[in-house]
This record gives C-alpha cells, sequence and structure tokens, in this order.
C-alpha cells in the first residue's frame, strides 16, 4: 500500500465510485493490491471505505503478487469529517485530499478546503 499513489500507477483508472457523497472536506486515499479489476474491494481498516476506483479491461496483475493496485477512499474514527474537535481539526493527514480533486487516472491533492484552513467544516453524522 502506498500513502501517495503516483500517476503511472493509476494509469489504468476509469472511474472513481463514491459509497457517499463527496462532499467531505477530505477523504484518505491509498493504493491497495487486491484480487479484482472492478467492484467493491474488500476493506480491512479501521473507520468506513468511503469511495474506490475501477479499472479498465486492459489493467494487468502486479507480476510480484498477482494483484491489481487500485485506489481506495477512506476515512478514519479520528477524521474531522467523523470527529471536528479532534486531532484534524485543523490540518489533515499525509495521504488526505480534497475529493472534489479527485479523477480517474490523476491523484487527489490538499486544498484549503482540505487542510482546514477555510469555508465551513462540515461534520457526518
Amino acid at each position: 500500500m502506498s500513502a501517495t499513489p503516483q500517476r503511472g500507477e493509476l494509469a489504468h483508472e476509469v472511474e472513481i465510485v463514491w459509497l457517499e457523497e463527496p462532499t467531505l472536506d477530505y477523504v484518505r486515499q491509498a493504493l491497495d493490491k487486491v484480487p479484482t479489476r472492478r467492484g467493491k474491494p474488500r476493506y480491512a481498516r479501521h473507520g468506513r471505505l468511503v469511495g474506490y476506483a475501477n479499472l479498465a479491461p486492459e489493467a494487468r496483475r502486479s507480476h510480484d503478487s498477482g494483484l491489481f493496485a487500485r485506489r481506495t477512499f477512506y476515512l478514519l474514527p479520528h477524521d474531522r469529517p467523523n470527529d471536528p474537535e479532534g486531532p484534524y481539526k485543523v490540518g489533515s493527514p499525509l495521504e488526505a485530499v480534497d475529493p472534489d480533486t479527485v479523477r480517474p487516472g490523476r491523484p487527489g491533492r490538499k486544498t484549503d478546503r482540505s487542510q482546514g484552513t477555510v469555508g465551513t467544516v462540515r461534520a457526518v453524522t
């Protein structure tokens, strides 16, 4: 798993699927190794899966693991959307990105919104 996916690792992404409306201030992004190109991947972290990438049919498995590298988007219990007064009241974790910047084939990025430095901070209940 990589905390910051690089553009080349995302070349075969064709779709981002959001399991929740992407109105959150930030989501964590990770590159996970999974056995399928499409569909909701298995989620084994604390917190919750909020989105994932689907890959094109021509995406190949890793020679090392036999798995596909797919991006997942998730939140942990102490993240700002869950706990507005918690440790990320301002700022965000290294792997956090603004969901408005997420596109297939391109890494998401931080913004003032994801850092909690402008606008209103929304809480998810």
